[in-house]
């Protein structure tokens, strides 16, 4: 099974979509805690809408977010501790049914994990792969930056 990994950090949501498009995704699994954005298009509703009309779905998995303080670890480049509060998150019983239900989906047809980061070292998505995604070919994605 094929995992792609996806951040929306300073591209366009044109380049954004044109990036799994090409990559043949049918589903984006957004597992950012809270699904808002100062990005224009990239907060929940607007990014599903603009995801339906190019073809590929959106399903949102709230528990396998980061906490607020892996968030601000995440902001301050502090990985220790970022991953030191991932897995205590990844140890609640919601974010481990939802790692199983986010493995079922990306069996079920191409799908790729959305964060912010763009680069997938600095983002939760690799450590929630690297916790739950046992035996999946991970691939990160990258859309093309904002001029």
């Amino acid at each position: 099974m094929k995992i792609y990994t996806i951040g929306y950090e300073a591209t366009t949501m044109a380049d954004f979509l044109a990036a799994l498009t090409m990559a043949d995704v049918k589903r984006v699994i957004d597992v950012r805690a809270l699904p808002l954005s100062r990005r224009p298009g990239f907060s929940k509703s607007s990014l599903a809408a603009s995801l339906a009309e190019a073809g590929i779905g959106y399903v949102h998995l709230k528990a396998l977010g980061t906490p607020k303080p892996g968030r601000d670890a995440a902001k301050k480049g502090d990985v220790a501790t970022l991953r030191t509060v991932y897995a205590g998150q990844l140890e609640l019983p919601d974010a481990q049914a939802q790692a199983a239900v986010m493995m079922d989906l990306a069996a079920e047809m191409p799908s790729a994990l959305l964060c912010y980061e763009r680069d997938p070292c600095h983002c939760h998505r690799t450590l929630l792969l690297a916790a739950v995604g046992e035996g999946a070919e991970v691939v990160d994605l990258y859309a093309q930056a904002a001029a």
